[in-house]
Order: structure tokens, then C-alpha cells, then sequence
């Protein structure tokens, strides 16, 4: 594929932007933008499928939306954005389609049915549903089985992080009787105090490994099946409390599956990217927790999401413009950092599934050709729930010298239990974007609040499964925004490969003890390690 994209310092517009962050955007004030416009928040609030966002506290005016939606055009991001919805292999280092978006696209029949740009697109898609079809059968037929009580996922990176937090977020909606369990740290202690919980004939495996050679995974999935068997389990497919009845692969691997001892199990694609597979087979855990018709749903709000991304102009595109915003704190105001702050319990797992899902894809220091970059790409992602991080983090994002955008996240309504929590909940939101902006003015010494700090306000009319995927949805597109304007590839992770060599090389050396061909530092942990451990030290 010919990148149609053009490297944003290399556009007109990027020096413009440049000027005026030097002439207006580094002295920006909030307290002034808003005495001078009234109309304010109105005018940089944007309506999405199922999100509302005020962009109003931040440090931006017309002219830097502006320059920004120019910059936007001149990188080529519609152009790259559709040849993604085209099926393109926009993931040039690895030569492949990116089309998780395909996996909440409406088969042949259903509301919202559109005829597919192409051959590739109409056979991956009747694919998709075979799968999900196949998928949600399972799912039902697990939630109907009354002798499996615990679903144990075993799985890392995008295999586990993304169907946890999804989990955990429809827990309004799960089934009462399934208690399910991630697993992905090679720390037996997590694996460990899962097993001691469960009992062979009441517990399904699932296995999450694309290639089935996954490292962490495998690890993991042999010691459950050393478990299993050592507990009453048989390697023998006839038997009652077999290994094929509970044990699923999510995998194309199937002959390594076999030899494993499974017979059930469900692939995915090349062009599924591990970060974004949540809406694929690696979705099974959540089908299971929610039931196919909210697992259906979800993938309903994450389609409307996808078509706002597509046909929204950029003006009033919310991913798009989130993304721009992330570019200007970046490269202009020279922000390193971005705090999630979810009111929600529902979400308390979301900040840590967007670390992986932004820093993994635009965490890069070359360009799409290889070429090093001249400029910083993805902030650091971190935070935790709202009225959590107030008695923690908040303190520094107020006052300390480092200004820190601030991503609130609230719901008009709030769960099923404890419902008069929820009006001081959102009192707690809206006052801490308040005080971020205004500070407090004439005040000195240690009561000094700057104010001027800028934060995002989103809002969603409940945690349920259709607004849960557009959320989700939005922050993948926004990822592609951000990173299509920076000109690198988001969808590719060759960072995530050095430690893993490494790691391989290393194991041997902790049973030898030689080291003598490391460093000397790394050497010098090996002979550490090694000691016995000092009591009382």
C-alpha cells in the first residue's frame, strides 16, 4: 500500500500552529476564554453515538480547532482512515489489513447492513459472523450449564486486558452463578490463588493465544493442566471430567491446541490486532459473563461508534478531535502525561487497558518508514477511579508543577446498588474538573491553586453494553487519529520483542549461574538471585 499520509511537521499547517502556540496558546487562559465567550461550552462540546464530551476546560480557542482540523486534512488522515475501512494493509511493517472495526459490522439481514467495498471485506465479514455465531453458542451453552460455577481466561497483553476490563465493567449484567478469573502474570502466586479456589469438575479453561506460543500464556496454560490432571483429570477425550470438556482454545493453532488435549476451540484473524480483539473469540469470557444479546448489543454501540469515525466531518468528529487535542498537548504545550479519571467503579480497569491500547500503539520513535522522528508521540496513560485518585494523585495534578490534562469520565445514571451515592459522585466529578480550571484565586503559600489546568469531561447515560462499546470504540479511533497525524504505524508493537529474547536467553543462565558473557550489572543480579535468601536483614 502507498501511505497516503503526509508527516505532520512536514504539512502547512504545522508551523502555523507552531506561531500561534507561541503568540496566543502558551499564555492561554481558561478564566479569560470563557469570560469572553459565554457560549463556550456549547460550542467546544461534541455528541458522539452514545458519548457526550465537553472539551471546554481546555486550552484551546477557534483558531487552534481550526488549525488543528487543518493539520488533520493536510497529514492525509481521511485518506488513511478510509483506506483502513477499505481493508488496506495499513500495518505496513507486518503487510496487514487493520479491521477490528469488521468485528461489530452487521452481517447480511441486519439493522445497519451495509454492502461491503470489496471481495476481502464481504469474505472476512461472513467469516466474522460464522465465528461469532459459533461463539455466542458456546457462550449460552456455558451460562446454561449449571455444573461450571468458575471460567478461568488465561491469556496476556491484549488477550486479557481488554476482556477483564470489559468484565468487570458489565458486572451489572453478569450471570450470578459464574464467577469468572483472569490470569496473566507468570508469577504463580496469581495462578496459584486462583486454583486454590476452584475444583476441576466445576472450572472452564479458557486458553487465549492466537499461535498457541504465547510464552506467559502457555506457561500458565500447562501449569492449569497440570492441575487439572493431578486433581481427578483425564487426558482421555471419553472421560467424564476430561480435559476436552474443560479446557477452549481461542487460537488458529488448532493442531497445537489437539495436542494439548483440546477439541473446542475459536480463531480469529492476522488483521485483528491482540489490543483490539476484545469484539473477537478473544471476547468469549465476556459473552459468557453478559450473554450473547448484551454481547450483541456491545458490539452495536461499537459500530455506531466506528460509522461516527467515518462519516462525522472532522469539525464535529469526537475521536478525531480528542486525538488533534492530544497532539497539541504533545508537541506544542510539551504535556508528557494524561490521567484517566473514571467515576465509575465499572471503569476502575479502564486506565489500565488504555495504557496498552495507546502507549503500546503509539508509543514509537520512527515513522511509518522508519525514519526517527523529530517530534514525541503518545503521552504516558495513567489514573484510577475518580474519588480513588482525589485522595491520592489529585493532590499533585492540582498543585504540583507539572500540568497533567485530566480525562474525566461520569454517567448520567448510575449502578443498581446505592443509588442516592451516585448525585455525590458526580458532585465529586464536576467539582474537581472546577477547581482544575479555576484554582483559587489571590490565595498563596500552601493553600496556592494555580487553576488553568485542563480536563475533558465525558459523559455516558448509563454503564450498560451498547454505551460500554461506543466508549471503547472511541478510544480506539482516537488512537488512530492521533497516531495517522504523527505518521507512524499504531499497529504494530516490535518493542514488545527485544524483552522477550532476552528473557528467553536469560532463563538457562538462572540455572547455571554463568553470566559471564552479560553485562556487568545484569551479571551482578544473576549471582544475587542465586544466594539464599537473607532472613532478617
Amino acid at each position: 500500500m502507498i501511505d497516503p499520509r503526509t508527516r505532520c511537521d512536514r504539512t502547512p499547517a504545522w508551523p502555523l500552529l507552531k506561531a500561534h502556540y507561541d503568540e496566543e496558546g502558551r499564555g492561554f487562559r481558561l478564566h479569560e476564554a470563557f469570560a469572553a465567550d459565554r457560549d463556550r461550552f456549547s460550542r467546544f462540546s461534541l455528541k458522539a453515538p452514545l458519548v457526550f464530551a465537553d472539551l471546554s476546560k481546555n486550552l484551546l480557542d477557534g483558531r487552534t480547532r481550526g488549525l488543528l482540523t487543518q493539520l488533520a486534512r493536510e497529514s492525509g488522515l481521511e485518506a488513511y482512515r478510509d483506506a483502513m475501512f477499505a481493508g488496506e494493509p495499513i500495518n505496513n511493517t507486518e503487510n496487514r489489513a487493520v479491521m477490528h472495526w469488521l468485528l461489530r459490522s452487521p452481517g447480511p439481514g441486519e439493522e445497519g447492513w451495509q454492502e461491503p467495498a470489496n471481495r476481502f471485506i464481504a469474505d472476512s465479514l461472513a467469516d466474522v459472523h460464522e465465528t461469532l455465531d459459533a461463539m455466542l453458542a458456546i457462550a449460552e451453552g456455558v451460562r446454561a450449564n449449571e455444573a461450571i460455577t468458575d471460567i478461568v481466561n488465561i491469556g496476556i497483553g491484549g488477550s486479557d486486558l481488554g476482556p477483564a476490563m470489559a468484565v468487570k465493567a458489565l458486572e451489572d449484567f453478569e450471570h450470578p452463578a459464574k464467577r469468572l478469573h483472569f490470569i496473566s502474570n507468570v508469577d504463580g502466586m496469581e495462578l496459584g490463588n486462583v486454583l486454590r479456589k476452584v475444583k476441576p469438575e466445576s472450572t472452564l479453561f479458557l486458553i487465549a493465544s492466537k499461535t498457541f506460543t504465547t510464552a506467559e500464556t502457555m506457561l500458565n496454560a500447562h501449569a492449569a493442566r497440570k492441575w487439572f490432571l493431578a486433581h481427578g483429570g483425564s487426558p482421555e477425550r471419553g472421560a467424564k471430567l476430561s480435559l476436552s470438556r474443560h479446557f477452549i482454545a481461542l487460537t488458529t493453532n488448532l493442531k497445537a491446541a489437539s495436542e494439548f488435549g483440546i477439541d473446542t476451540t475459536l480463531g480469529f484473524w492476522d488483521w485483528v490486532g491482540g489490543r483490539y480483539s476484545m469484539w473477537s473469540a478473544i471476547g468469549l469470557p465476556i459473552a459468557i459473563a453478559i450473554g450473547a444479546e448484551n454481547f450483541r448489543s456491545m458490539l452495536r454501540g461499537a459500530h455506531a461508534m466506528d460509522e461516527h469515525f467515518r462519516r462525522a466531518p472532522l469539525e464535529e468528529n469526537l475521536p478525531v478531535q480528542l486525538g488533534l487535542l492530544d497532539v497539541w498537548y504533545r508537541n506544542f504545550h510539551g504535556f508528557t502525561s494524561r490521567s484517566i479519571a473514571p467515576y465509575s467503579h465499572g471503569l476502575r480497569r479502564l486506565p489500565a487497558y488504555l495504557q496498552q491500547l495507546e502507549m503500546e500503539s503509539n508509543g514509537k520513535g520512527v515513522d511509518a518508514k522508519g525514519d526517527v522522528l523529530p517530534y514525541a508521540t503518545s503521552p504516558v496513560i495513567w489514573g484510577e477511579p475518580g474519588t480513588n485518585g482525589q485522595h491520592a494523585f489529585f493532590q499533585m495534578i492540582h498543585q504540583g508543577p507539572d500540568t497533567v490534562p485530566v480525562e474525566f469520565i461520569a454517567l448520567r445514571e448510575g449502578g443498581n446498588d446505592l443509588p442516592e451515592h451516585h448525585p455525590r459522585l458526580l458532585a465529586n466529578a464536576l467539582a474537581q474538573a472546577q477547581a482544575l480550571m479555576v484554582g483559587r484565586p489571590g490565595s498563596s503559600g500552601h493553600s496556592y491553586f494555580p487553576g488553568n489546568r485542563p480536563s475533558t469531561f465525558m459523559v455516558l447515560d448509563r454503564l450498560d453494553p451498547e454505551s460500554f462499546g461506543a466508549l471503547i470504540a472511541l478510544y480506539e479511533h482516537r488512537v488512530f487519529a492521533s497516531g495517522a497525524i504523527w505518521g507512524i504505524d499504531s499497529f504494530d508493537q516490535w518493542g514488545v520483542e527485544l524483552g522477550k529474547v532476552l528473557a528467553r536467553e536469560l532463563e538457562p543462565l538462572l540455572a547455571s549461574g554463568d553470566g559471564e558473557q552479560l553485562d556487568p550489572s545484569t551479571a551482578g543480579l544473576l549471582r544475587y538471585l542465586q544466594e539464599p535468601a537473607a532472613r532478617g536483614a
